[in-house]
């Protein structure tokens, strides 16, 4: 917008001095000029730079100082050069009134200046005929210019308005989906994840009802299940909400390592750096990336030794998981939902994912989270 603002000014500028010039070049070319001429037609030329600014001050000056030129010198009809297209200026910016009273109160002493120096009527008559055309040319042309920016404005502002139209149908469309989508999540899953809750809890009623010992991979399924209903309930309300869920974040890391030991996993986990609070994004995908990455460790590595490590530093947090599975070095690895699902959150928050296997056995995960830079304190 600056820059716009500075080209028009440079070149508004260019042609007030061109016009300048054109008349400088004609009153010498009529007489010699003397220095109060060139300063009058200087002052009322360079004037018509402002004329985006201040169309009446300028309409008035460049009048004043081209009719002072006109009685000193008694120049040509191109003295009014400068005056026509302050007219034009002015009436392109909605002060018809005024032009039209500069332009006749011009024309008018122009007149009175010929018939003092020229002896012929018909040399003035012609002359302020002339004058009198290019005026009524800059008041038509101006107001034409008037209207035609009022148009192109309306039909800007019409292409805004359409644009905004589709923007609130697009946003009103991918929230019935999202509600559509909730629906059947809620119809779909809730149902056989809450079977699979219940029937848990009761194996596990009927094992300590007998005095037997619980199997932990039985607890671990209890536990997954209930933890799987308070995420699925939690998507389902963001999905409603459009809202990030607060309560899924690394506030949570102990009670995900927990189910993960619970699960099988030898699990250790490290946090290093300057501990602080976290953007609700960037803190729920480093919650998110750990536990794809665990899941991906029972689901494919056996249930291998896994370690996290979680590292705060200054403009970012650096998520590692590493486990000591059965993947071997230079092995292809074909990304799934999970290692798409986890670029995705990586990629969408400006940071970076290596997903690889170990130098010597085993699968590693390491996001980068772009983070604001801590202020410093006193």
């Amino acid at each position: 917008m600056r820059g716009n603002i500075d080209r028009r000014t440079l070149l508004d500028t260019a042609a007030a001095a061109a016009v300048g010039a054109v008349v400088v070049a004609a009153a010498c070319l009529a007489s010699s000029p003397g220095a109060l001429d060139v300063l009058l037609v200087a002052a009322g030329s360079l004037a018509l730079a402002a004329h985006r600014r201040a169309p009446r001050v300028v309409l008035v000056v460049t009048t004043l100082c081209m009719f002072g030129y006109a009685v000193h010198a008694h120049p040509g009809s191109w003295v009014a050069l400068p005056v026509v297209v302050a007219v034009h200026a002015a009436a392109r910016n909605g002060h018809r009134a005024q032009a039209v009273a500069a332009g006749a109160l011009f024309l008018l002493g122009y007149t009175v200046v010929l018939l003092v120096s020229v002896p012929g009527v018909q040399d003035t008559v012609e002359r302020v005929l002339l004058l009198l055309g290019w005026f009524l040319c800059a008041g038509v042309t101006g107001l034409i210019d008037k209207n035609w920016q009022a148009y192109l404005r309306q039909t800007e502002q019409r292409a805004l308005d359409a644009e905004r139209t589709r923007e609130e149908t697009a946003l009103r469309r991918a929230g019935e989906e999202r509600l559509r989508i909730a629906r059947e999540l809620h119809d779909s899953l809730t149902h056989s994840i809450s079977i699979v809750k219940l029937q848990a809890g009761v194996a596990v009623h009927l094992a300590r009802k007998r005095g037997t010992e619980v199997e932990p991979a039985l607890l671990a399924i209890q536990e997954a299940s209930g933890e799987a209903m308070r995420e699925l309930r939690s998507t389902l309300e963001v999905l409603r909400t459009d809202v990030v869920d607060p309560g899924t974040g690394l506030d949570r890391m102990d009670e995900l390592a927990g189910r993960a030991r619970a699960a099988g996993i030898a699990l250790a986990v490290v946090v290093e750096g300057d501990v602080r609070a976290l953007p609700a994004d960037v803190d729920g995908a480093a919650y998110r990336i750990v536990q794809e990455a665990l899941t991906n460790v029972a689901r494919h590595a056996d249930r291998a030794g896994t370690s996290v490590r979680i590292t705060y530093a200054d403009t970012v947090l650096v998520v590692t998981v590493d486990d000591d599975g059965p993947c071997l070095p230079g092995a292809a690895v074909t990304p799934g939902t999970g290692l798409t699902g986890m670029r995705e959150r990586v990629t969408a928050l400006g940071g970076t994912l290596e997903t690889a296997p170990r130098e010597r056995r085993g699968f590693s995960v390491r996001a980068e989270l772009p983070l604001e830079p801590r202020r410093a304190t006193g």
